[in-house]
């Protein structure tokens, strides 16, 4: 493994640009962890927020680092990683979601990421530097995380309406809007537990391409606490734009539907994160909600909507990987 001899100033300076993304991350897809729980009027904005934010950072608590693995040494060639791709991975990423948040669309930062790290690293080596079997992976649960998210959203709403048959409206929303807290929370887990780690992911990189860390050390827990922090915080700040799209624009939700969605959703980014693939949150949810709308009625579900979403997720790739072999050349010139 080669070594990159760049300063400490420009090793700090890309980190703490991975932690911006983080933190946009955060707070780009806050939306999709409260979006159904603010929308059925179970919890105020603030409340859901400091909730999800909260649940982000006990992720900590429970999942391995097994994305970050896959982020940091599964997706590229080791010996092509220097600052300059990472550096135009991040603004790839950080470019595109920016523009995804300015006009509400919820769209992946995951993928932005990785498209980013794919633009930056073809646009210096050629796509001889590409990890075929990792990218597959993640390129798979592209079409697999909604999938699944449809699936365990759509079985929950059948398997909850099969038990609350008998049960009136009123009691079936009264004590769903107890249990969405609860969904909530696990979705909120699992975003933290799968979004943070492709941070430290990109910071893995860098260590070890710049020879501060060795290519079988593990990650430092510095690394760990400052990129759940950055996602937290996010989160906390939230991007309420993106709410209103996944709450109420795809389909009208009930306190039940949102348990369904939230349920079906957490069980995906569970999943995915165990197998150490990083997954769109994004993707998931939005599965999971019109899962659970198609379940009541197909026509319950704005396809027109559901459709924008899906372009902007065959979009988030190529464009984030555009802008990143931009920024790849531009870092090149600069750092």
């Amino acid at each position: 493994m080669h070594t990159l001899q760049i300063s400490i100033y420009v090793l700090a300076l890309l980190i703490a640009l991975a932690l911006l993304f983080d933190f946009m991350n955060g707070f780009h897809d806050a939306a999709n962890a409260i979006a159904t729980v603010v929308s059925t009027g179970v919890m105020k904005p603030q409340t859901a927020v400091a909730m999800a934010a909260t649940f982000n950072f006990i992720a900590i608590l429970i999942f391995q680092l097994k994305v970050a693995s896959t982020v940091g040494k599964g997706t590229i060639d080791p010996q092509v990683i220097d600052h300059y791709v990472v550096f135009g991975a991040l603004i790839g990423a950080i470019c595109w979601n920016f523009l995804t948040w300015y006009y509400g669309i919820p769209s992946s930062s995951s993928h932005a990421l990785i498209g980013g790290l794919v633009g930056a690293a073809v646009a210096k080596a050629g796509t001889d530097s590409l990890i075929a079997s990792g990218l597959l992976k993640i390129i798979a649960f592209i079409v697999l995380s909604p999938l699944l998210g449809f699936i365990f959203g759509s079985i929950m709403m059948l398997l909850v309406s099969w038990l609350f048959v008998k049960s009136t409206p009123r009691r079936v929303d009264k004590w769903f809007r107890r249990l969405q807290l609860l969904s909530a929370s696990m979705y909120s887990l699992g975003h933290g537990g799968n979004d943070a780690q492709k941070t430290m992911g990109i910071i893995w990189m860098l260590l070890i391409a710049s020879g501060y860390l060795g290519a079988h050390d593990p990650l430092p827990i510095w690394v760990v606490i400052s990129c759940y922090s950055a996602i937290s915080f996010g989160t906390l700040f939230g991007g309420w734009r993106i709410v209103k799209t996944m709450g109420q624009r795809i389909t009208k939700l009930k306190p039940v539907g949102g348990f369904c969605a939230e349920s079906g959703g957490a069980m995906t980014l569970f999943l995915a994160t165990a197998l150490g693939v990083p997954v769109s949150t994004t993707h998931t949810i939005t599965g999971a909600i019109v899962g659970v709308g198609s379940v009541q009625k197909m026509s319950a579900v704005r396809w027109g909507v559901a459709g924008n979403i899906v372009w902007a997720w065959i979009f988030t790739i190529p464009a984030s990987a555009f802008v990143a072999a931009i920024a790849w050349w531009i870092g090149t010139q600069i750092l």
